[in-house]
């Protein structure tokens, strides 16, 4: 009997002219939990089997994404997503910078080629520009969900509402803690 090695999966540059070097944070809900947990970050990828690949390449080669998935169907004609879900963490910069990083064997993008959009504000990415932008912890995220919802209600002459209510004895320790 002779034997095969079968080789599957992407090998250097094997993703040129197939990614856009953008990524969109937060435009999608999570299906691993609640929004204010998890931070889903979006791909354009030019092929279903490409995204197929890269989902696969996420999933396995990152202990921090807790899920990767490539859109049901097509975005536009031969354009596809592909998605990742991490927690939302002081850390979540940092390992999206890696990917990025990493990115740069199977694409033709170095990492300052990158964008991220977030809120439909488009920049340059980094870890400094995603910490200023996007809320990297639960409480921060409902923080701001809090200030946006209350700007809509001031903007229809609705009374501002705190949805985020701060409890008692965390209150208590922040106080005696000086923060």
């Amino acid at each position: 009997m002779f034997s095969q090695q079968l080789s599957e999966g992407l090998d250097y540059k094997d993703m040129v002219g197939m990614m856009k070097p953008t990524i969109h944070i937060d435009e999608f809900s999570s299906k691993m939990g609640d929004d204010d947990d998890i931070i889903v970050v979006s791909f354009f990828v030019r092929s279903k089997e490409a995204a197929k690949d890269l989902t696969n390449w996420f999933e396995k080669g990152y202990d921090w994404v807790l899920d990767a998935d490539t859109s049901p169907g097509e975005i536009k004609p031969g354009r596809f997503l592909v998605y990742i879900e991490m927690r939302r963490r002081s850390t979540s910069a940092d390992n999206l910078a890696e990917a990025i990083s990493d990115l740069a064997t199977l694409t033709e993008y170095k990492p300052t080629d990158w964008v991220m959009v977030y809120h439909d504000k488009e920049s340059p990415f980094s870890v400094q520009e995603f910490t200023q932008q996007v809320p990297i912890s639960p409480k921060q995220y409902r923080k701001e969900q809090e200030s946006d919802l209350n700007e809509m209600r001031s903007a229809a002459g609705i009374d501002p509402v705190q949805i985020f209510k701060r409890e008692k004895d965390i209150c208590q320790l922040q106080a005696a803690a000086g923060i």
